[in-house]
């Protein structure tokens, strides 16, 4: 791992301190599972179960900030099975699917997601046309339920019509009163008021976190980043981690500690592991 400044090091040894109060965030994608051209085969790393039982030993909770629908996130990532040893320690496994919409717990075992927004319907009944009209017609469509997403990886300049696409989805996005998240070659609409960030704080307030930390690697990670700026500013311990890619750098700047990808994430996780269970032995 790569501390950006000698706070990162200061900010993670104080995490290593107060291990037992503090909630480990992780987003799925590019964090805890490789960026794959068809994001319905985006499974979890295979080390990164194991990885999260022995954490969970030493942690308040854990949770995974995703956008993906919770029920596909709960499937990629065989987080279920993950939850019962989890529950077996005595901890708690959280997933907050579609940035915080969506919420399953291993306790309760069951998704909770409120209504698709208003207006949704509409725009994706329109959007096959809209992309055909920007020579953007192959562009994969991922319909999310709460969202829908438009994947611009397959085609032949993935950056270049996603450069061309991200302002006309806003425009369009907003004659119905939705949000756009841009992300790795991915725009998604959705409902707005919603976002990691309000996530992060939740799980803060609902279990009085003394310490968080989070791992995020995309633009819908930045308020999560955010968050816990104004988190430390309360009294928290924090740690921000970029989870590092040639696609995007949005975070290097904003983070405590910079890994590569989904490997450096892991290894992180199990370093954190180790120096928490040292300290109390």
């Amino acid at each position: 791992m790569e501390f950006t400044s000698a706070d990162g090091e200061r900010r993670y040894a104080a995490l290593v301190r107060t291990a037992p109060e503090t909630v480990v965030g992780l987003d799925f994608d590019g964090v805890l599972a490789p960026i794959v051209d068809d994001p319905a085969k985006a499974f979890i790393h295979p080390e990164a179960a194991e990885v999260l039982q022995h954490l969970s030993a030493q942690v308040l909770a854990i949770a995974v900030v995703t956008g993906r629908p919770a029920r596909q996130a709960l499937d990629l990532g065989g987080l279920e099975e993950v939850g019962r040893v989890v529950d077996e320690a005595g901890k708690e496994l959280y997933l907050f699917g579609q940035y915080g919409n969506e919420r399953w717990s291993s306790t309760s075992r069951r998704v909770v997601s409120p209504r698709p927004p208003r207006g949704l319907a509409s725009f994706t009944a329109d959007l096959p046309r809209l992309l055909r009209r920007h020579g953007a017609g192959e562009a994969h469509i991922e319909e999310k339920g709460l969202a829908v997403a438009v994947h611009t990886r397959r085609l032949a300049d993935a950056g270049a019509s996603f450069d061309e696409l991200l302002p006309v989805l806003r425009d369009e996005a907003a004659r119905y009163d939705l949000a756009v998240e841009p992300g790795k070659q991915v725009i998604e609409v959705r409902s707005p008021g919603m976002h990691k960030g309000v996530a992060v704080r939740t799980l803060v307030e609902e279990l009085g976190a003394g310490g968080f930390f989070y791992a995020g690697d995309d633009l819908g990670d930045v308020e999560a980043f955010e968050a816990l700026k104004h988190l430390e500013g309360e009294g928290l311990s924090t740690l921000r981690v970029c989870s590092a890619s040639d696609e995007e750098n949005a975070l290097v700047e904003l983070a405590d500690v910079v890994v590569p990808g989904p490997d450096g994430v892991l290894a992180l996780l199990r370093q954190l592991t180790d120096d928490a269970a040292a300290l109390r032995a």
